[in-house]
């Protein structure tokens, strides 16, 4: 194979069974040894990528008809095969090899990109994710990979400039499309911020230019939240959302190092979910809310919640969210489905469902629809047609799909559409570009409200201590155990207490630091959190029981910034 095969493969081969060669050499027990994938499985990809485009075509149809298992084998060399490549460059190598390893990466990549087009044309043959390196993120810098990336788009491809995995953004997982989506967002703050430097520096020379601030400022009053915010945000240009964001609490001296800020959030997303707004509705059975087709609120509220969630990822703070999936599939432009009626509404998914599956020919009579749905507005039941006449069409076995699409159609789309534009709208405002288009809709919920994948010696293992605290310091040692001793619900108050959200990002409790220093005071003292940095202040407390109450009620009494 690799002497006298590989070698010889045309890029325009006599006749389609030659092609068959290429669907064969990845089945072969050599191909898949690391010892082999210089001289066996690199050359087999830059001869599939050199291939013409009708030759590539029929190989294309052919991986396209291929069972899951056979498809995802080939999918699997080549992501091997890149991590193997990234290894070596990890390791290290001498500058002249440089120019071969590029080549080397560029070539797996091609037929992984290649992969991936004929599994999103196929209706995803293998799950997306079955396409995601892992490894990326550890073996590669992405924040400085995404700024090459950007360079090659501004300055175009240069003579051996290195290859960049952004190009092949498919391989990113949720972890690595985060820190793209940080990266992206600190060069936009940055870039704010020094137009804004730029124009006050103007302003010194030219009277008719203002000064602006370079940051978004918001002072907000802790029992007007919502209206103080609303008039804030309102005057904002959409240059100032790309600054980075500031909050002050009126009569408070908290200085926003980033706790003020997810309190702000915590607040304002509590208030604008409250049912005295009535812009969301609550449902019982899923506890999940949905926009409300019967608010009375101003459109400009749901621009404000667009804006405050944009936001909060834009200035990489979680939010409490209880949206349904298909929220974050309609901000990423996908179509929301049964799947997601059932999430929102189960008893009445649950009987979608069961009409789509109905066996005999007498739906009609067995289930006595039509395309209309019974809505409740302001205490008086209203019927709403589903499509045009949609009164006089009964559903049958023969149309009860295209009922049960404008069903779900109606609750996800028709009923809500001014309010969830505005809340589009401004959502894109803020935060909205290529990166986030990257994600899929579980990570972008994921990434917006963090997750509750809780791995506490973990984040155990990484706590930093300052001073003369050490992990076997016995009031560190007390700590640790009251800690772990704690119902999940007190545990996750703590967290609350000490973050100012009680969910953890998406990156994992690696990523949630943690310093605990000492200070004076003893055992009559509570212990205070910085929120700003996740630092907690713990008293020398001399016994473990001491530690226990002071502990339940510090976070106990949580709400509210005020200097130590």
């Amino acid at each position: 194979m690799e002497k006298n095969l590989i070698p010889r493969l045309s890029n325009s081969p006599p006749d389609i069974e030659a092609l068959r060669i290429y669907i064969t050499l990845p089945e072969c027990p050599p191909m898949n040894d690391a010892n082999n994938y210089v001289t066996l499985a690199i050359p087999l990809a830059m001869a599939i990528i050199k291939l013409e485009k009708m030759p590539l075509k029929v190989l294309e149809n052919w991986w396209a008809a291929l069972e899951p298992a056979f498809f995802q084998r080939v999918v699997e060399l080549y992501k091997d095969v890149v991590v193997f490549l990234l290894k070596l460059a990890e390791s290290g190598m001498p500058s002249s090899e440089q120019i071969t390893w590029n080549n080397f990466l560029k070539s797996a990549l091609e037929v992984l990109a290649v992969l991936h087009g004929v599994n999103e044309g196929a209706g995803q043959i293998i799950q997306y994710d079955k396409f995601y390196i892992h490894e990326v993120q550890d073996l590669t810098d992405i924040r400085n990979d995404y700024v090459n990336w950007l360079q090659r788009k501004v300055y175009g491809v240069l003579p051996d400039m290195p290859i960049t995995i952004c190009t092949y953004p498919f391989v990113f997982d949720a972890q690595a499309k985060t820190t793209l989506l940080q990266t992206d967002a600190i060069l936009q703050m940055q870039m704010a911020v020094d137009q804004a430097h730029r124009q006050n520096f103007s302003s010194f020379f030219l009277p008719v230019v203002d000064t602006v601030n370079p940051c978004l400022v918001l002072i907000v009053r802790r029992d007007h939240i919502v209206e103080d915010a609303v008039q804030v945000l309102r005057k904002s240009k959409n240059v100032d959302f790309k600054k980075p964001l500031k909050v002050i609490f009126v009569g408070e001296e908290a200085v926003d190092a980033g706790g003020v800020r997810k309190e702000f959030f915590l607040l304002i997303m509590r208030d604008l979910l409250d049912p005295k707004y009535g812009m969301f509705q609550y449902y019982e059975e899923s506890r999940l809310i949905w926009f409300s087709f019967q608010t009375f609120e101003e459109i400009d509220l749901f621009h404000l919640i667009g804006v405050v969630c944009g936001l909060a990822i834009y200035n990489f703070t979680i939010v409490d969210l209880h949206f349904p999936l298909a929220l974050y599939k309609k901000l990423l432009n996908q179509n929301p489905t049964l799947d997601d009626l059932k999430e929102l509404m189960p008893i009445v998914g649950r009987s979608m469902q069961q009409l789509l599956d109905y066996p005999e020919d007498d739906v009609e009579a067995i289930f006595s629809l039509n395309f209309t749905i019974t809505v409740e507005k302001i205490g008086v039941t209203e019927i709403k047609e589903l499509i045009p006449g949609g009164t006089n069409i009964a559903v049958t076995k023969d149309n009860r799909h295209e009922f049960v699409d404008a069903y779900v159609d109606y609750v996800f789309n028709q009923s809500i559409a001014p309010l969830f534009d505005a809340f589009y709208e401004s959502f894109h405002k803020v935060c909205g570009g290529k990166v986030l288009q990257l994600f899929q809709p579980n990570e972008l919920q994921a990434m917006v409200t963090g997750n509750t994948n809780y791995d506490w010696k973990e984040w155990e293992k990484n706590t930093e201590y300052k001073g003369e605290y050490w992990a076997e310091h016995p009031t560190i040692k007390f700590f640790w155990e009251v800690f772990h001793e704690l119902p999940l619900e007190n545990k996750k108050r703590f967290l609350l207490f000490l973050t100012g959200s009680d969910r953890i990002p998406i990156l994992g409790m690696k990523s949630l630091k943690f310093i605990i220093q000492p200070t004076g005071g003893g055992n009559n003292y509570l212990p205070v959190a910085h929120t700003c940095f996740n630092l907690l202040d713990l008293p020398k407390y001399t016994d473990k029981e001491i530690l226990k109450n002071k502990i339940v009620q510090a976070i106990d009494h949580y709400e509210g910034f005020s200097l130590v």
